[in-house]
């Protein structure tokens, strides 16, 4: 791990839970008041977290949004951080990166090449956003693989290829990314069969990555939590969160909004997302630690 990155947000937070052995929830946030239960969540349970957006939301929100959540995470009495997941299209690199240069900088992105042909192509398209992020002090997320499946406005993939952990040293090396996102038979979306995640595959990245590289666990909707904590102790520090959170709170907006005013609305869907995290934190073995 490059010394440029030891006082980064994400980093920071992503080492301290490898080291402890528990996980961080990186729970994607659509809205200001998913930030703010992700916080409300973050604080009561006393838990780092990491506030993830995708980038149809960053488009949407643009630098006002962004600006929104660091203020929010830097204003939180725990540790928390701000992610761009599954930046691919060049339009949201060049947004987030533009952004950073102005000073409007996520903690981190994921520069997401996983599908290219080749692990060369992958790092040939990330390497340029990956030294143009590292100048802002922005940390990197690079995916070797490819997983299958798409959600809330990423583009769908039919041809899953799993991590060969033989390879992941020279493709870090090559993207000079600090966050690996490996495929293990995880997928984006539901599981139409029960999920079989080599976590052989788990365990060599950790011997080979263990306090140098944090891991990141994508496609988590609908996983047992056993299968989280297994996970865990095999080397993951970062777990991706979506529809656990995004789908109960929609759900509960909309069954408020027919009875109640907006704000009493707003503040009960909140809580429900809220609650979603306050679950995760126990089980990610994350509460208490900040």
């Amino acid at each position: 791990m490059s010394n440029q990155f030891a006082s980064n947000r994400t980093i920071e937070i992503l080492t301290a839970a490898e080291n402890g052995g528990y996980g961080i929830l990186s729970q994607t946030c659509y809205d200001a008041h998913c930030v703010i239960g992700l916080i409300r969540s973050a604080e009561r349970m006393r838990s780092p977290a990491i506030i993830q957006m995708f980038p149809v939301t960053l488009a949407y929100g643009k630098g006002p949004f962004l600006q929104f959540c660091l203020n929010a995470a830097r204003g939180a009495s725990v540790p928390i951080a701000v992610h761009l997941d599954h930046a691919t299209d060049a339009e949201h690199l060049e947004l987030a990166l533009a952004l950073a240069e102005q000073g409007i900088a996520f903690d981190s992105i994921m520069v997401d090449a996983s599908h290219a042909d080749t692990d060369e192509e992958n790092i040939t398209i990330a390497r340029p956003y990956v030294e143009r992020a590292r100048k802002c002090g922005v940390a990197v997320e690079v995916e070797l693989g490819r997983l299958e499946g798409g959600e809330a406005g990423l583009r769908m993939i039919s041809d899953a290829k799993l991590t060969d952990p033989n390879k992941a040293a020279a493709f870090i090396n090559g993207t000079g990314a600090v966050i690996l996102a490996p495929s293990i038979g995880n997928l984006h979306g539901s599981y139409i069969n029960p999920p079989n995640f080599r976590q052989g595959i788990l365990k060599d990245l950790h011997n080979t990555f263990a306090g140098k590289i944090p891991l990141c666990l994508h496609g988590t909707d609908e996983l047992p939590d056993e299968l989280f904590v297994e996970c865990i102790k095999n080397g993951i520090s970062k777990i991706n969160v979506n529809s656990w959170g995004r789908d109960p709170y929609a759900k509960a907006l909309a069954a408020a909004l027919k009875t109640k005013s907006f704000p009493e609305a707003v503040e009960e869907a909140t809580e429900v997302f809220a609650r979603v995290c306050d679950r995760f934190f126990k089980v990610f073995d994350s509460a208490g630690r900040a």
